[in-house]
């Protein structure tokens, strides 16, 4: 499909060019997040890419080092006691996702797609290989997450990621683009540590503690 070559095109530039033009946001938050609580600035967490591929997706880290090893953030007793002053207003807004302009750029990930699944997650892995969810690109945001994001369950959210694989395409995406900063700076579908009912989640996720 000669859409794909131009998409990953189109997703090469712009990760080039975020680096460079948010290189100063960059900056301000690492600041923040050091200046906030101690440990290191980033994390990476394993995720399920293209055709169930398995990669690390990169983020700013928005919890505490002491938080429960282990644990998805959603099994937490209390979230909000373990998530930075910081990382709050990361996760609200969605700029702890930021640092994955970096695996857009190396080729992991699409700035347009279904969201990656934790590699523990099967049956959101399950559900998208129903609708052919599984063989197109992860991406930064998706029409998923313009419908509900993290208030949609997990069949929902599988059918909305099919609907976007069988309707790939640069108006598609641009729909999911516009649509995902509309819903950020409404904060839409926002439900700390929420992603659905998830039956067959292992509880020995690793959250932010495979950190860099």
């Amino acid at each position: 499909m000669v859409y794909l070559t131009i998409k990953r095109l189109i997703d090469i530039i712009l990760s080039s060019l975020g680096l460079i033009i948010l290189s100063p946001v960059f900056l301000v938050f690492i600041i923040a997040i050091k200046l906030d609580s101690p440990g290191p600035v980033l994390f990476k967490q394993k995720r399920v890419g293209i055709h169930k591929s398995h990669f690390h997706i990169l983020k700013f880290r928005t919890m505490r080092i002491d938080t429960p090893k282990d644990t998805p953030t959603h099994l937490l007793e209390n979230p909000d006691h373990w998530i930075t002053n910081v990382g709050k207003f990361l996760r609200r807004t969605s700029l702890d996702e930021l640092p994955q302009i970096i695996n857009i750029f190396i080729g992991e990930m699409s700035i347009i797609g279904p969201r990656p699944a934790l590699w523990n997650q099967y049956d959101l892995i399950e559900e998208r290989e129903k609708y052919g969810a599984n063989d197109v690109s992860v991406g930064l945001t998706g029409w998923a997450q313009i419908n509900g994001r993290d208030e949609l369950k997990i069949d929902v959210k599988a059918r909305l990621d099919g609907e976007y694989a069988e309707k790939i395409g640069l108006m598609m995406d641009v729909r999911c683009f516009f649509g995902t900063i509309f819903s950020v700076l409404r904060s839409d579908g926002v439900v700390e540590g929420g992603t659905g009912t998830r039956s067959k989640v292992e509880t020995n996720n690793k959250t932010e503690k495979s950190k860099i």
